[in-house]
Order: C-alpha cells, then sequence, then structure tokens
C-alpha cells in the first residue's frame, strides 16, 4: 500500500506504533519497523544514557529501515533528548505536549523528519508552520493523555485545515479502523493498544491480560479536574482516582497516588497501584500475535475493503 506517508518515511505501510512511555522500547520499536511499519521508541523522562542504548539496539536491529523516538516536550529532560537523536542520527521523531518550534532548525538541519501529535486543529496548523513534516491526529479514543475530540471528528478537520500528510490516531486495531482512517483522508495510521498484545511488547503478563480480558466498558478516564484527562483499563486504582476527583481532593493527593503508577503497571503489573494506560479499542484486542501478523492482517483487510 503506497501513501504519502510510505512514500515520505520509506516505510512498506503506513502504520506508525504509538510511542507508549515504559512501553514502546527497542524490542518493540525495532519489530514493527522490521515488519515494514515505523517502530517509535517513548523518550518520556527516561535517563539519556537508558534511551541513547535503545536507540542504538534499535538501528543495529533495523539497518536502514526506518523508526524514530518520540520526545515529550514538558519532559524535564527534552532538551537533552532533542540534542540526543541529532547525535545519534534518528530519522524521524514524533513529538508531543508541547510546541517543538525552539528546536525545529536544528532537526531539520540534521535531516530529522518531525511529526506532532496534536489533539487539535489549531495546533496543527500551528505545527505546520513550525516545519512539521506530518501530523498525528489523535482522537480521545486513545490510551494515555487524551483530547476532547473524537478520531472520526478530528481527523477529517485536520485533513482539510494542514496540507501536509495527516496520520489518524485513536481507536484502530483492525483492518476496519485503517480504511476507515483513509476514507477521512489520513494518508498512515498510529496503532497503539494493539501493539499491547503482541509477542515483542515487553510489559508485564499482568498488564497483557487486562487487555485481552477488557470489554467495551472497561475503561476509564481519570485526571480530568485537573486538566490532564488520561485514559486507562478500569481498576481498584483508577476507582481511588475518580473517587478523589469526586470530592474535588487537592491537587497534592491525587499526585501522590499516580507519581509512579506506569512503572508499577508496566514493570511490576501491579493491579492495586499501578496505571494500565489503554484505548477504548482494548475490547476488540482478543490475542497476543507477532508485531508482523497483526500488522500484516490489519493492512491485507484495510486493502480489501478499500478495493471493493
Amino acid at each position: 500500500m503506497k501513501t504519502k506517508i510510505t512514500e515520505l518515511f520509506g516505510c512498506k505501510y503506513p502504520i506508525f506504533q504509538g510511542a507508549m512511555a515504559w512501553i514502546a522500547e527497542s524490542t518493540l520499536a525495532s519489530a514493527v519497523t522490521n515488519a515494514g511499519g515505523v517502530g517509535i521508541i517513548a523518550g518520556g523522562s527516561a535517563p539519556i544514557d537508558y534511551l541513547r542504548e535503545q536507540i542504538r539496539i534499535c538501528k543495529e536491529k533495523v539497518g536502514d529501515k526506518p523508526f524514530g523516538v518520540n520526545i515529550m516536550l514538558m519532559s524535564p529532560n527534552a532538551e537533552d533528548l532533542a540534542q540526543l537523536v541529532i547525535d545519534e542520527k534518528v530519522p524521524m521523531i514524533t513529538t508531543g505536549a508541547g510546541n517543538p518550534g525552539k528546536y525545529m532548525a536544528a532537526w531539520k538541519e540534521a535531516g530529522i523528519k518531525v511529526v506532532p501529535v496534536v489533539p487539535s486543529v489549531a495546533l496543527a496548523r500551528r505545527m505546520e508552520r513550525s516545519g512539521a513534516d506530518a501530523i498525528i491526529a489523535e482522537g480521545m479514543e486513545s490510551g494515555g493523555h487524551i483530547g476532547q475530540n473524537t478520531t472520526m471528528c478530528l481527523v477529517p478537520q485536520v485533513v482539510d485545515a494542514v496540507s501536509v500528510p495527516v496520520i489518524a490516531a485513536g481507536g484502530i486495531a483492525d483492518g476496519r479502523g485503517v480504511a476507515a482512517a483513509f476514507m477521512l483522508g489520513a494518508e498512515g495510521v498510529q496503532v497503539g493498544t494493539r501493539f499491547l498484545a503482541t509477542t515483542e511488547c515487553q510489559i508485564h503478563e499482568n498488564y497483557k491480560n487486562l487487555v485481552l480480558k477488557a470489554k467495551d466498558t472497561d475503561n476509564a478516564v481519570t485526571g480530568v479536574f485537573s486538566g490532564s484527562p488520561c485514559r486507562g483499563v478500569k481498576t481498584k486504582f483508577t476507582k481511588k482516582l475518580l473517587e478523589l476527583e469526586k470530592k474535588a481532593a487537592p491537587p497534592e493527593d491525587f499526585e501522590s497516588l499516580t507519581v509512579g503508577s506506569l512503572r508499577k503497571a508496566v514493570v511490576d503489573g501491579n493491579v492495586e497501584e499501578g496505571s494500565f494506560l489503554c484505548g477504548l479499542i482494548a475490547g476488540m484486542v482478543h490475542d497476543v500475535k507477532p508485531c508482523a501478523e497483526v500488522i500484516q492482517e490489519m493492512m491485507g483487510q484495510a486493502e480489501k475493503l478499500l478495493n471493493r
């Protein structure tokens, strides 16, 4: 399947792997890239030495195939990571939680393609003016931190608003979602939750099992009152957080519970204190497969639907 995204990034399939913090490391990213997509290593607030190692491992595994790094611009080490991707000659990056404008000239000079993740049309336009090569329009169906627009509403509006290629994200886990994204005007898709249930994903088995067992209603959004809504699997932990919100508890009480909660989920599988982030589409994920099989099935189904 050739699109503006496959041409721009030199990938076989127009599918990006979501940059899930604590989850998207070299093993998962390289598996997605070697399967024909574009794997992404999540920068988050991880130590720079660790990220350098992950980038080098990924480069060794994928050769000259495309992969990227995600930079959370509000992270305390964002400036160091912005320089690291230049030093390590990373071919492309995705960005979130801020404006990459001050780094754009240096990235462009280094030949790095920049793809910001946006939750709104206004931010998409701003990112295009800053020099973005493509835009990821992410609907609120996604796992983790979310905006207010749904994928169905956001993607076509972003497509109409910018001239660069648009990648749809949020609620895409099979070929039907891919086909729908293309019908909305997208040139590619970003998938996160479906890759949680893959053999190469290094999360704790408890995490994978929660995703596999999730029904369409087993999802909760916390942090709305603080202005930082976050989507994940319903657990006793999310119930605690929602109860705090109902009581209008001080922000510090909420923060004391959430600090380190993602690591507790990903690494420890702690269902009492962990934050198991995933999208609304988890109810469609029922089995664990290699990334290559997931991508082939997804793209094969999409091509059949689009060629009807």
